[in-house]
């Protein structure tokens, strides 16, 4: 059985998350979940796409652990073949909001950024915490949520442990490491348990699933914030602006450094902002000089996070693409935050 997160923390903290109440569903009967397999997994020419409302109360199931595992097996290699559609991502990402509590906003009214971290580091070092420390250095604070560990791959917890830098295993824990030092991450094993089960199944099935994407865009807070949407391929960014301003807001998306959401420091980065059904592309000023940026040469944790200390420490200069996304960064909490002063 699948382990909620009302399992994890105690509710009542008032420094904790933010209640919410569960979906509850029985199990998905076998020729309901056939009918959506049918519609779903007739290759990627021939199949449907189902309405929102299907797509959501099958995801609820599947989260829930409602679907047998043959069945959900199937659901998932279907949705890879074809692709999910708009009407199915809303769906999707509706019953991922309902299956996980939301931390309460912070207490000084600022509004966080949100970094998702998922893919981890191949060949390129993780600069994820390099772009989350020179925000908080910005008086921005800034929540990482992710997976601690990948095979093969350097993970952003890695290098922010090899910083000194622990994670949240508890929401008041990360409240107050936003308020203080203004970062903190938490693992998706203890923010939201029934993805990271989801997400497990990668192991399982050797494939990527939904929930990867889905998990780069979730909002951990019941607050505004704005979040880092971070794709590997240009498809998924349209997607990811139609998503953005017609079903939710509030997002930075661009083609990641290997997938990660920092912007890649080789190349010049355009970052849409998606905001009140709107998309808008920033890019760097024209005219700005291009240098090639003096990177780590090594990709592994330790080594990475020496050379974040010396971009830190004004020793190293910091990749003009990343100064960029700060920039946007920045322009997007201060239009948010003006909303709010406003409303």
């Amino acid at each position: 059985m699948i382990m909620g997160a009302c399992d994890y923390f105690d509710l009542e903290d008032p420094l904790g998350y933010d209640q919410f109440e569960p979906t509850h569903i029985d199990r998905m009967d076998e020729q309901t979940i056939a009918r959506y397999i049918k519609e779903i997994g007739r290759g990627k020419k021939a199949a449907g796409d189902l309405p929102r409302d299907d797509a959501q109360s099958l995801f609820t199931a599947m989260l829930g652990g409602l679907v047998p595992d043959l069945q959900l097996g199937a659901i998932l290699i279907a949705l890879r073949v074809k692709g999910e559609s708009l009407a199915e991502l809303a769906g999707f990402a509706a019953a991922c909001e309902a299956s996980y509590n939301h931390l309460t906003a912070l207490a000084d009214g600022a509004v966080p950024i949100v970094i998702p971290s998922y893919n981890g580091a191949r060949q390129l070092p993780n600069l994820v915490p390099l772009l989350a420390l020179l925000l908080a250095r910005e008086g921005v604070p800034v929540f990482i949520h992710g997976v601690t560990r990948d095979t093969g791959r350097v993970t952003t917890r890695e290098v922010l442990d090899a910083l000194g830098i622990g994670a949240s295993i508890t929401p008041s824990e990360a409240r107050a490491r936003l308020a203080t030092t203004r970062l903190a991450f938490m693992p998706i094993e203890v923010m939201a348990p029934e993805i990271a089960s989801m997400l497990g199944l990668r192991a399982v099935l050797g494939l990527r699933n939904s929930a990867h994407t889905l998990a780069k865009m979730l909002q951990p807070f019941a607050g505004p914030a704005v979040r880092i949407v971070s794709v590997t391929h240009p498809d998924y960014l349209t997607l990811m602006r139609d998503y953005f301003t017609r079903h939710d807001t509030g997002a930075l998306a661009l083609r990641g450094a290997e997938g990660e959401a920092v912007a890649h420091p080789r190349r010049e980065p355009t970052i849409d902002w998606l905001h009140d059904g709107h998309a808008l592309t920033w890019k760097e000023e024209a005219g700005a000089e291009r240098a090639t940026p003096e990177l780590p040469d090594s990709r592994d944790a330790v080594t990475t996070a020496r050379w974040i200390k010396s971009v830190l420490a004004g020793n190293t200069p910091i990749p003009i693409a990343i100064e960029h996304q700060i920039a946007c960064c920045l322009r997007a909490v201060r239009i948010v935050s003006a909303e709010q002063g406003s409303a």
